[in-house]
């Protein structure tokens, strides 16, 4: 079951405080961009970011679940969508945590 806009627009809203907060379509779901770093997924309507140390630390009590079938266990993030402030904070841990992408090669014309 596919994520819904009103759920998008409203986890994007809560993670505002953290940064620019893009969510593009991928495969049928949400990738969750955050100052131009891939921070997170939304599946099935649930918030899933990456399971990397920094936000290990600022949440530890949470929860890995896979996404979607076959895909690495990430942290659901859902319950702290009533904690905005906190999950903010988490999702700058894994900013941080997170290298600078690449710039993208442009493309050459034939």
């Amino acid at each position: 079951m596919a994520s819904s806009a009103e759920t998008v627009a409203f986890m994007r809203e809560q993670l505002s405080g953290a940064g620019m907060v893009e969510a593009k379509r991928m495969f049928g779901e949400w990738g969750l961009y955050l100052d131009g770093k891939f921070i997170g997924v939304i599946c099935d309507d649930t918030l899933y970011l990456k399971d990397l140390p920094g936000a290990r630390a600022a949440f530890p009590e949470a929860e890995t679940a896979p996404p979607y079938p076959g895909a690495k266990p990430a942290l659901v993030a859902s319950p702290l969508l009533d904690e905005p402030e906190r999950l903010c904070r988490v999702a700058r841990a894994v900013w941080d945590d997170l290298p600078v992408p690449r710039p993208k090669t442009p493309r050459k014309k034939p």
